[in-house]
């Protein structure tokens, strides 16, 4: 096995925190969308929004512009350790498995996937927490990410920060593993057609493919998931509005119905779309420096 390559890292964080930034408020709305319509939650219970565009008007004209940015602190940081881990994790143990990358198959490729969305999202965690809460809360919000911080763990302590850890890790595993092996399979069929070489159209048809497959194998997972993480713990013997993920996924599909569990689909799609286009162009270009 070939010495430890430094370069998937860098170039991962980098790749990752453009594609953050560039996406950011597409992101914001979807939590707005998943979040909404808890019938146990009277904060969330009403329906603000009626869909993506509308969102992103109504957020703006009563909230502001910044609004649509509340959580980009925590979303970066998130992306600067998640990002850098994932992809650099995911190359690194494909070089485990195979010397040269034309000898990779689907199975080694999902199973590197989702070994390293696991081991990346446990990590990241805490920042993932902080986007979700800051995002729910628009500009209401007060005392930034350092704040909200030790706001959670002052009043949740330190498995407040670790919140549906589980449900991360499994969407972590879910996306990683359908999306980086779906684009390496793509772009190497494609090359392999004689259709086109190892261009940047090559990039942008195999990003938007992938993005489309892990939009639609995460969406449940996701609703739970930003469910979990933007209830509060309660004190003094009080309870939550869900026991458990499977309690939360019962009563979301009980309560509001099975197409409640793609709710933010279209947000969340058009930003894992251009997410991993701007993701992949800058990485495969971040490939081709020479030093």
């Amino acid at each position: 096995m070939s010495a430890l390559n430094w370069k998937p890292f860098i170039y991962g964080g980098l790749a990752s925190i453009t594609a953050e930034c560039g996406t950011f408020p597409i992101d914001l709305t979807k939590t707005r969308l998943q979040v909404q319509g808890q019938v146990n939650d009277a904060k969330y219970k009403e329906i603000r929004y009626r869909g993506m565009v509308h969102a992103l008007v109504r957020i703006c004209r009563e909230e502001g512009l910044k609004a649509l940015y509340s959580g980009i602190a925590p979303a970066m940081l998130r992306q600067a350790s998640y990002g850098t881990i994932k992809i650099g994790t995911y190359q690194s143990l494909k070089r485990m498995f195979v010397e040269h990358p034309e000898d990779e198959t689907l199975m080694i490729n999902v199973l590197c996937g989702i070994l390293s969305g696991v081991i990346s999202s446990s990590i990241a965690n805490p920042t993932d927490v902080l986007k979700i809460r800051m995002q729910a809360q628009g500009s209401v919000i007060q005392g930034g990410m350092m704040g909200n911080f030790i706001q959670i763990y002052q009043n949740e302590g330190t498995k407040g920060l670790w919140k549906a850890i589980s449900l991360t890790a499994q969407r972590a595993a879910i996306v990683v593993g359908v999306e980086l092996p779906v684009y390496d399979l793509t772009k190497k069929h494609i090359m392999m057609s004689g259709f086109m070489g190892d261009t940047v159209y090559t990039h942008f048809l195999s990003s938007f493919t992938c993005g489309l497959a892990g939009a639609l194998a995460s969406n449940p997972i996701d609703v739970v998931r930003t469910r979990m993480m933007n209830q509060r713990s309660q004190q003094h013997g009080g309870h939550s509005n869900y026991k458990g993920t499977l309690d939360c996924l019962l009563q979301t599909w009980k309560n509001e119905g099975f197409f409640a569990l793609y709710k933010g689909f279209w947000p969340n799609w058009l930003r894992l779309g251009p997410w991993n286009i701007i993701f992949f162009l800058t990485y495969e270009q971040l490939k081709k420096l020479d030093f």
